[in-house]
């Protein structure tokens, strides 16, 4: 068996509150399915992306004339104040909105009695295929279950198997979710909850308050015994294997939906094999689209092994490369390019109340997908542009009502159904920069596949509207440069105004946040009109939008500073490192283009190094190795990586928010919620570490740790269309890089590490720099002579 994408455990799920959270996840980017591996009761959480509950949608009142007051008090000194202007007119005028938050659709259980104690026990996760397997032996009888969700035929496919004299007895019954999962008093569960099984099918339905019906139909399938129909659910006996195969629908009538699921589920194979031949042609063309491999041992080894290594000291390679593969599985399998966008918890959620299941702009989002473009998976980001464009006109409802402009204003949290603003935190309503900074996404989407019709008719005119919002909402000084007020530099409070840990007051002016996102924005507007042709009239207003936009500031040390305003002191006691955008994860500012200026901001992410680990989390330190790798320290990405590894990663390896287990690092809270953003952000800082690419140049290994001597990586795919393939080797001092252009032969520039000393079968002369190496549709292929000084 291949291990090193191979997920495996010794023990089912074991925490008692919330068991969905050490479950084995799989899911097809609508469906999400979590395993908890027991022998005799088995629980397989099941999940819809569609279905959620709670959220209170009001018409958002204009407070636009308020805006004027806001600024007057900023203006004078009075931050506080005008902290709370526009979040108290918005609650004097009755607004109480709600975040809806997932709900679960419900849990299959499947309970088969034991004849003697269980025994070599495996639960496991084979990232390749999306296939979760859970195998005991039961006397001198071997069983498994194993389990994946289509993405060919959207529905779970379970397979129960045994190898030995005894046969399979099973009860399965479908039902809704544990109701012990919620932290809060209150939650009025679901009603009208009714399970049928009748011949070979379970019927499963209950109430969203909203009176619409969710459930699902599961058609059960046997060789060799008989099934009987009970009030508990539908049994098998003497069976040789047992087949299940359940389709979900999340609104609707329950009779009218079970009709039509029985009736697709009857145009399906009744094939475990079958089906999961058709899901993994999908699954893994995605997944195996690119690859990372540094030659690491011990890829046999379980997760429990492999942390308690991390535990001591040094994260064995194994569970690098898996932490990558899982990042990269996850969002394969909680993302689909006509879906919703994953949010924190990806498509595996159980809480009835769930913390922060929402979509978060203000890092949490982009983050989850910074791996898409560079790891070869662009159609995944599609998810995201059509939610955005789905909901745009409450976007622009948000803009004109709180501060009277044209554009688009997206707030930091959003849901499916609705775009308002439902949070009324006066760091959440001061937060302008959520369009902006999707609309890199965008841009880099284009630069990444050349796709000038997506270019011309989706990403161009949502990039216009959130400039649209910057023309109005930007004011002038009296040296004729722009003023951001109000302003927020997510979610710091200036250090005038802290007071201490979880003590905020964010509302300031000229973050200089928001005019990176804006310069960026503009710089990618004009550059796309040129390209094609549109918007041409507005290239001169974006022209002198850019000069107006005031210069980088720097403190007395060299640092830049994170507001552009002199009321507004610096505070260096924060997870966030917003001012740092124009270096990760824009590309405005390299040590080639403005190395004064790349200096500064460096020297504002190494000034953040002094917070403390306490007062981390686990994205933060998955953006803090982002951020070394763009830098060119991996050793200390790498680092980071490893903190992370001991502090915020369960045994099934998804990633939590805070210090869950009083370890000291990370924040304190009473809930420790999932939070995938730590996943998907390993992935990527390991593909920052790999290869960085501005159109046109491509830097190699710009941040190779030392500890990698020998790997492989790619294809990569790089911004202007070139997918790069990398394999390494210190001690036959070797680099080879494959490159391809998937956009027509062009010239590129490509800056080598330092350890390349020179061209191997060339008498050329060689720099570390070379320009405009030739590439087109037929690979080229260069060999480098790569000899590392050891640290």
């Amino acid at each position: 068996m291949n291990t090193k994408h191979l997920i495996s455990m010794n023990y089912p799920a074991s925490w008692w509150r919330s068991l969905w959270r050490e479950a084995l996840p799989s899911g097809n980017g609508r469906i999400g399915a979590a395993v908890y591996g027991g022998v005799h009761e088995e629980t397989v959480l099941l999940n819809h992306e569609d279905l959620w509950w709670g959220g209170v949608t009001m018409p958002l009142p204009d407070v636009s004339e308020r805006l004027a007051e806001t600024r007057r008090l900023l203006n004078e000194g009075q931050a506080p104040e005008a902290d709370k202007v526009l979040s108290d007119a918005l609650k004097g005028l009755g607004y109480q909105p709600k975040l809806a938050s997932p709900l679960p659709l419900g849990d299959l259980k499947i309970f088969m009695p034991l004849r003697r104690a269980f025994r070599s026990y495996k639960r496991t996760l084979q990232m390749e295929n999306g296939e979760v397997s859970v195998s005991w032996i039961d006397g001198d009888t071997r069983y498994e279950r194993r389990l994946f969700v289509s993405r060919a035929a959207d529905a779970i496919v379970m397979d129960i198997r045994k190898w030995g004299p005894h046969s399979i007895e099973a009860r399965l019954r479908m039902q809704l979710h544990d109701k012990r999962d919620f932290r809060k008093s209150g939650i009025v569960f679901p009603e009208g909850e009714e399970m049928r099984s009748t011949g070979n099918t379970i019927y499963y339905a209950a109430q969203h308050p909203d009176g619409n019906d969710f459930g699902g139909v599961a058609r059960v399938i046997h060789r060799g015994g008989h099934t009987s129909s009970e009030q508990l659910g539908l049994t098998v006996k003497n069976a040789e294997s047992i087949f299940v195969i359940i389709k979900l629908f999340t609104r609707g009538n329950r009779e009218n939906e079970w009709h039509r699921l029985d009736e697709e589920l009857s145009s399906l194979p009744m094939c475990y094999d079958t089906l999961l031949s058709d899901h993994v042609l999908e699954h893994g063309r995605l997944f195996q689209a690119m690859e990372f491999d540094i030659a690491a041992v011990g890829r046999e080894l379980s997760n429990e092994e492999l942390l308690m290594q991390a535990y001591q000291g040094e994260t064995p390679d194994a569970l690098i490369e898996k932490m990558w593969a899982y990042g990269r599985y996850l969002l394969i399998s909680s993302s689909r390019a006509e879906g919703q966008p994953c949010h924190l918890y990806g498509l595996w959620f159980g809480d009835y109340d769930a913390v922060w299941a929402f979509h978060m702009v203000n890092e949490n989002l982009q983050m989850m997908y910074w791996q898409a473009l560079s790891g070869n998976m662009t159609e995944l980001l599609l998810a995201v542009f059509n939610y955005m464009e789905k909901l745009i006109d409450d976007f622009r409802v948000n803009a004109r009502h709180l501060y009277g402009c044209r554009g688009i204003f997206i707030p930091a949290p959003s849901v499916p159904g609705s775009g308002l603003l439902k949070h009324t935190s006066s760091h959440i309503i001061h937060w302008t920069g959520g369009a902006g900074w999707v609309s890199q996404h965008y841009y880099d989407y284009y630069l990444h596949t050349g796709d000038l019709a997506f270019l011309r008719e989706r990403a161009l005119p949502f990039m216009r509207e959130a400039a649209l919002f910057y023309e109005d909402f930007f004011t002038m000084d009296d040296d004729g440069y722009w003023m951001s007020s109000p302003s927020n530099s997510p979610e710091n409070t200036p250090g005038n105004y802290w007071k201490g840990p979880g003590m905020s007051m964010g509302t300031t002016m000229n973050a200089t946040m928001d005019f990176a996102i804006a310069k960026e924005l503009l710089t990618h507007l004009i550059e796309g009109a040129q390209i094609t042709g549109m918007y041409l009239e507005d290239i001169s207003t974006w022209r002198q939008m850019l000069e107006r936009i005031p210069p980088y500031q720097l403190t007395e040390d060299g640092a830049v500073r994170e507001w552009m305003h002199p009321y507004f002191e610096e505070n260096d006691h924060h997870r966030h490192e917003s001012h740092v955008y124009p270096v990760f994860p824009g590309t405005e500012v390299t040590r080639e283009s403005d190395p004064i200026l790349y200096k500064a901001f460096v020297k504002s992410i190494e000034k953040r190094l002094g917070l403390g680990l306490k007062e981390q989390s686990g994205w933060s330190l998955a953006h803090m190795a982002n951020n070394y790798a763009r830098m060119g320290q991996g050793d200390s990405a790498l680092e980071c990586l490893e903190t992370l590894a001991r502090s915020c990663v369960m045994n099934n390896l998804i990633t939590l928010h805070n210090d869950w287990r009083g370890m000291g690092i990370g924040v304190d809270m009473d809930w420790a919620p999932v939070q995938l953003d730590a996943n998907m952000g390993w992935t990527s800082a390991i593909q920052e570490m790999l290869l960085f690419s501005i159109p046109g140049e491509l830097r190699i290994l710009p941040a190779l740790p030392v500890r990698w001597r020998k790997g492989k990586a790619g294809p990569l795919l790089a911004r202007g269309g070139v997918e790069c393939t990398l394999e390494w080797d210190v001690s036959e001092e070797r680099l080879d890089i494959v490159l391809r252009s998937t956009q027509g032969c062009k010239p590129i520039d490509l800056l080598l590490p330092e350890a390349a000393v020179g061209l191997r079968d060339s008498s050329d002369k060689f720099e570390l720099k070379l320009r405009q190496v030739a590439i087109s549709e037929a690979p080229l292929h260069l060999s480098v002579i790569f000899r590392r000084v050891e640290a």
